[in-house]
């Protein structure tokens, strides 16, 4: 049995994670601010469900905190996914994304500096990819054109990652999420939110000419890869989780309207900035070093979505 220190555990993916980590007889501690970047109550909810983690409400950034915690509870490993999500919040306010995504993740840095050995399990996201024109995307691509200040911090906390790991030893995983869906997800979500819409037969925002392409990956596969990057973490490495295959922005809101059994309206409006065309991924390494096995193709993840919106009252 580890312990594990777990941060922004009381979110979506990190709640996803607790409760698997939980489940195999791991002891966890969850670090979380429950920020209002969504309703903090949709947070406590997950976090009051996580029977047996110790939950400690507080900031990455607080670093009196972080020593307080490493002082006491004599980790094992760290998983480090609380963030600043989301590329288009990012452009209005890229300071308190800076502050959180980059200076947060090296105070974290910090504190595993003086535990050799402890695992750093680090969140990044396929955001880094930036306008690659190669597809699918590989862990190697180039990747000095991030197009948005979220993309830019995430790709920064990989070099902070790095740094860290080639002075003091510290063996790091860090994990490029694509496109993450699935119960619990953020209301602002792309699949989340045109769900809620289609169901009530208002508008869908739908941006550009529909072709713009993603690599949706339901939550139980992102799940299965950060758990197996904990486990495996050795070294140095990044690791994409996705699903390895592409839907477009049309087939993504048939898809949901099918589920449905809706026909969705389409609130036209003109391609974002910080959006990107393409986000594929390529997920072989991920396969050969952590055993990784994406499982749940969109249509079945859309409907166990879809489901599960129904059984909790968030759609009728």
């Amino acid at each position: 049995m580890a312990h594990i220190l777990l941060t922004g555990g009381a979110g979506f993916i990190g709640s996803h994670v607790a409760s698997a980590l939980l489940a195999r007889g791991d002891a966890v501690t969850v670090l979380d601010n429950f920020n209002d970047f969504y309703d903090p109550r949709l947070k406590r909810a997950n976090a009051t469900a996580l029977q047996g983690a110790r939950i400690v409400e507080g900031d990455i950034r607080d670093a009196a905190l972080l020593a307080k915690l490493f002082g006491e509870g004599r980790f094992d490993g760290l998983i480090h996914l609380a963030a600043m999500a989301g590329v288009r919040p990012s452009l209005k306010d890229p300071l308190h994304y800076e502050d959180v995504n980059c200076r947060g993740t090296l105070l974290l840095l910090e504190q595993a500096r003086a535990r050799p050995g402890l695992k750093f399990v680090f969140a990044s996201s396929s955001s880094v990819y930036g306008d690659n024109e190669k597809v699918p995307f590989r862990e190697d691509d180039d990747i000095h054109h991030p197009v948005s200040p979220y993309a830019a911090t995430k790709r920064a906390g990989e070099l902070y990652c790095y740094t860290h790991h080639h002075l003091y030893g510290i063996p790091i995983s860090a994990l490029r999420f694509f496109t993450v869906y699935g119960p619990r997800q953020r209301p602002e979500m792309a699949i989340a939110k045109f769900t809620k819409l289609i169901a009530e037969g208002k508008p869908v925002p739908f941006f550009g000419d529909g072709t713009t392409r993603r690599d949706y990956t339901y939550i139980d596969d992102i799940v299965q890869g950060v758990l197996a990057s904990y486990d495996r973490c050795a070294g140095y490495e990044i690791y994409n989780l996705g699903e390895s295959a592409t839907t477009s922005l049309a087939e993504l809101v048939d898809t949901i309207g099918r589920a449905l059994g809706k026909t969705p309206v389409l609130d036209r409006q003109p391609n974002q900035p910080g959006d990107v065309p393409i986000t594929y991924a390529d997920v072989s390494k991920a396969k050969q070093k952590l055993g990784y096995k994406p499982t749940t193709p969109l249509a079945e993840g859309v409907t166990k979505y879809v489901a599960w919106c129904r059984a909790t009252g968030l759609i009728r």
